[in-house]
C-alpha cells in the first residue's frame, strides 16, 4: 500500500512538472539564436485556401535583423496578424528552420550595439 502511494505521488509530481514546463516554455525558442529587428513597412498579405474553402490570412515580413554581437542578416517570417509599425521584435532563429518564434519587446530591451545598427 505504501509503495503504491509513493509511486502514485511520484507520477503526479512528474506529470505536474511536465504540465508546468509545457505551459511556460516555448519549445521553438530552445537552442535558437536571438536577433532583433524593427517593423518598417507593411507585411505582404498572403491568403491560402483550405480544402474546406476556409481562407487563412498571414502577413510576410522580410526585414534586416541584427544579432547582439552586431552580425546582420535579412530574415523572412510570417505573422497571423499585421505587426505594429516601428515595433521592436526579438526573433528566435534556428539554422535549419529560420525564424521559429518572435516576441515584441520594448525599445529599452534592445541591446545598445543593435540599436546603433538600426540608426
Amino acid at each position: 500500500m505504501k509503495k503504491t502511494a509513493i509511486i502514485l505521488i511520484t507520477f503526479l509530481v512528474v506529470l505536474g512538472g511536465a504540465f508546468l514546463f509545457l505551459q511556460n516554455v516555448n519549445i521553438n525558442r530552445l537552442g535558437s539564436d536571438k536577433y532583433y529587428t524593427q517593423i518598417i513597412g507593411e507585411g505582404k498579405k498572403l491568403e491560402e485556401k483550405a480544402t474546406s474553402g476556409e481562407v487563412f490570412v498571414r502577413y510576410e515580413y522580410t526585414l534586416r535583423a541584427v544579432k547582439e554581437d552586431g552580425e546582420a542578416k535579412t530574415l523572412t517570417f510570417t505573422s497571423q496578424t499585421p505587426l505594429r509599425q516601428q515595433a521592436y521584435l526579438e526573433l528566435f532563429i534556428k539554422n535549419d528552420k529560420g525564424v521559429t518564434s518572435y516576441e515584441e519587446i520594448n525599445e529599452d530591451k534592445v541591446p545598445q550595439k543593435v540599436k546603433e545598427k538600426f540608426m
